[in-house]
């Protein structure tokens, strides 16, 4: 039988290559006259501009993926309810943000609805500036040469990363099932998370996070990838890859699409900046670029 590290890399070869299949496959005509972008921070794109929109606690960017797809489409009826800190449970249920707030995500679907993307899960396990970065930042900062965040998530052969991520895959199955619900005739793409880090030995100080824990880390966030590229499988929903190397928090400020702790363009800590937000919206485009921008006959 495969190791459990030989099955993991296995399933999220397995799962890229579908949805590389499925982003070199020329797209059939897609109706992307209504579009309503849901999610988290990774999609919002907070501190890339102002906030726009309602409510201001969500801190929506004007350049945030959704906004930068609904331009290059042309989209004729745009509606934006993403917003930071967001998990699979404010899709149904309202969101209280600093500042106001958020309905539930999902009242914002229709019928009429055409288009939707989704970009959740990564809340709910605790990536992105939340418990874990600041955990293993923490951590490693005191021992850079050990494993502190891997010490903190592994014990007896357990791992509680692995544990959420499988947890939550039932949580976004049940989102995608309200979204097929409340839109059936709409086109339906789940987003993945770009790399937050590099595949190995990180960039201490300037993000302090211990060499030996950057790969595990790392591996982690390819698993929430590929659970989420596994349930837009099963959902019949089209995945947008945004997993590409060299744009890290570790990679020289004019690559960089993710942030470091301390930003250098603007954007929050360890979230895309605007040439991240811009980089996201890449693979929507390429599914449903070829789409028309008028409610189909």
């Amino acid at each position: 039988m495969p190791s459990p590290n030989l099955r993991r890399i296995l399933a999220v070869s397995t799962v890229a290559a579908a949805a590389v299949a499925l982003l070199s496959t020329p797209a059939h005509a897609v109706d992307t006259s209504r579009y309503v972008a849901l999610g988290d921070s990774f999609t919002s794109g907070p501190l890339n501009t102002l906030p726009v929109g309602e409510p201001i606690g969500c801190f929506r960017s004007g350049k945030n993926y959704p906004s930068v797809v609904s331009e290059q489409l042309d989209v004729a009826e745009f509606t934006d309810v993403s917003c930071g800190g967001a998990t699979t449970e404010h899709m149904l249920n309202p969101q209280n943000t600093p500042i106001g707030t958020n309905n539930p995500q999902l009242d914002a679907l229709s019928a009429d609805t055409t288009l939707v993307t989704l970009g959740i899960g990564g809340n709910d396990i605790g990536f992105g500036f939340g418990e874990i970065i600041l955990a293993c930042v923490s951590g490693g900062a005191l021992d850079p040469f050990g494993t502190p965040c891997q010490d903190k998530y592994v014990n007896d052969g357990k791992d509680e990363l692995r544990e959420r991520i499988a947890a939550t895959r039932s949580k976004v199955d049940a989102v995608l099932d309200q979204i097929a619900t409340r839109s059936p005739e709409a086109t339906v793409v789940v987003v993945g998370y770009p790399a937050v880090l590099p595949a190995e030995k990180g960039c201490w100080p300037k993000v302090t996070i211990a060499k030996k824990d950057v790969p595990y880390l790392d591996s982690v966030q390819q698993d929430l990838n590929a659970m989420l590229g596994e349930a837009a499988s099963a959902a019949g929903a089209l995945y947008a890859v945004n997993y590409e190397r060299g744009h890290d928090v570790c990679s020289d400020r004019s690559d960089r699409w993710v942030e470091g702790i301390i930003p250098t363009k603007p954007a929050a800590p360890v979230h895309p900046n605007a040439d991240g937000s811009a980089a996201m919206a890449g693979p929507v485009i390429d599914l449903v670029g070829d789409g028309v921008t008028s409610p189909a006959a």
